[in-house]
């Protein structure tokens, strides 16, 4: 599965991305962010990642932005399901594209395939010193529960407090609580190997 929205491309990881993925999320400001990313990020760590990730996943995106020269990857956005079982959407930018307005956009468009999916209802957390990341999930509809948490980041070499947020998803038909259309979803078992060519990766 891979959607469009007005300026990205949210597709799968293939193991030839290891090398942008490496580039755009080498920098310690973004692995210290991240609950299971390590430091110092390498490319046998982006090898590894992109291993476990198959054609058509269906809830896990790199984020390509599409440029009238090559495509650039910016970022990363998924929705997993944690230990406890609740569903919990994660993302990360690339420091170059910082403030753009990226993380919104797909992250409007993990709410809508939470709706296709049926899950009903979606948490996020953030380090309590990221609050960038907050303001982008209230964007999203996501509101703070009140708890903090601490959980572990190895970029950080110990566990941290974080804010937790919830957002209740509508079901398929319900009324949306954004003013933004649908983005385009198109499923995919396998990319045709043209289309993987056109969408070979720059780093950001």
């Amino acid at each position: 599965m891979f959607a469009r929205t007005e300026r990205l491309l949210l597709r799968p990881g293939w193991r030839e991305d290891a090398p942008a993925l490496a580039q755009a999320i080498g920098d310690e400001a973004i692995v210290r962010n991240l609950a299971r990313a390590p430091w110092p990020y390498r490319e046998t760590d982006a090898e590894a990642f992109l291993s476990g990730w198959t054609d058509g996943h269906p809830s896990r995106f790199l984020m390509v932005r599409r440029t009238a020269s090559a495509p650039r990857l910016i970022g990363g956005i998924g929705i997993d399901r944690r230990e406890n079982g609740e569903v919990e959407l994660g993302y990360w930018v690339a420091r170059s594209y910082w403030g753009l307005g990226y993380a919104t956009e797909a992250g409007r468009h993990m709410l809508d395939l939470a709706r296709t999916l049926g899950i009903p209802r979606l948490t996020a957390a953030h380090f309590v010193d990221n609050p960038a990341s907050g303001a982008v999930l209230r964007k999203l509809g996501f509101r703070p529960t009140g708890r903090r948490i601490e959980r572990a980041s190895l970029g950080r070499g110990t566990p941290a407090p974080t804010v937790e947020y919830v957002r209740e998803v509508a079901a398929p038909g319900q009324d949306r609580d954004d003013d933004d259309g649908p983005v385009a979803m198109l499923g995919a078992a396998r990319w045709p190997d043209r289309l993987r060519e056109e969408w070979r990766l720059a780093a950001a």
